[in-house]
């Protein structure tokens, strides 16, 4: 239905008045603050806690301190980064990984020393319990280097880089430049930061089996699965 006019100046004279427009506000021409750029707060990375005058008095204010590392390079998440309480460059990831198979291809294993932390935990899945510590785990790959001939070399497929703290392998072994026998396998490693140096915290290798299944490895699966369900004891010698 429509209305008149006069109706309609009535509504229009009680609506409150449209709000005006806010002020202009430039923080670098303002006379109530005056305070740093966004680019002088970049490059004074060392910079603390700072005061900007007002009208009122001193108003605190804080810059961002330095970051507790620097990258290297940006288009990586494993760049090499710098430390700057020792100013040392921290190896990326999978430069890491690739130096502890150089070192162990090389037979070298002084190379491989400092990429192992003194607590690292390293699993091989063909033995019964995982190796702990750098002395074992150093002493795992003197053996090994003892008993397998040079000739037999590691050879890495692919490796994952897109993690600054874990790396997975996909490699093979080969000997004089031809593929081993079942030797293909996997790994996972996690790395920190220790001391201003990148190395291994934890190892897990997967080989190959000699001896391969096939379906038979369900049918075991399932009888193993209908013991548990039938004597739910058993679950506890796992």
């Amino acid at each position: 239905m429509a209305m008149s006019s006069a109706s309609c100046s009535a509504i229009t004279h009680y609506l409150p008045p449209p709000p005006p427009p806010p002020p202009s506000f430039n923080l670098n021409r303002s006379p109530l603050i005056r305070t740093a750029s966004f680019s002088s707060l970049l490059h004074n990375s060392e910079a603390g806690p700072t005061t900007s005058a007002t009208r009122g008095g001193a108003l605190s204010t804080w810059r961002p301190r330095a970051p507790l590392f620097k990258l290297l390079s940006s288009g990586n998440q494993t760049a090499a980064v710098v430390s700057p309480a020792t100013g040392s460059i921290v190896a990326p990831t999978a430069e890491v990984v690739r130096k502890f198979y150089g070192g162990i291809n090389g037979r070298d294993l002084s190379s491989v020393v400092d990429l192992i932390s003194d607590d690292c935990v390293y699993e091989d899945l063909i033995f019964p319990r995982p190796f702990v510590g750098r002395k074992e785990i150093l002493d795992f790959f003197e053996n090994f280097m003892d008993f397998v001939e040079k000739d037999l070399q590691f050879v890495i497929d692919k490796l994952s880089t897109e993690d600054s703290s874990a790396v997975g392998v996909t490699w093979h072994l080969e000997w004089k430049g031809k593929p081993f026998p079942f030797s293909r396998g996997c790994s996972y490693y996690e790395l920190e930061v220790i001391n201003g140096k990148r190395q291994i915290i934890y190892g897990r290798d997967s080989v190959e089996p000699a001896i391969k299944p096939g379906k038979a490895a369900l049918v075991i699966i399932r009888g193993v699965t209908w013991l548990l369900q039938q004597f739910p004891q058993l679950a506890d010698r796992l």
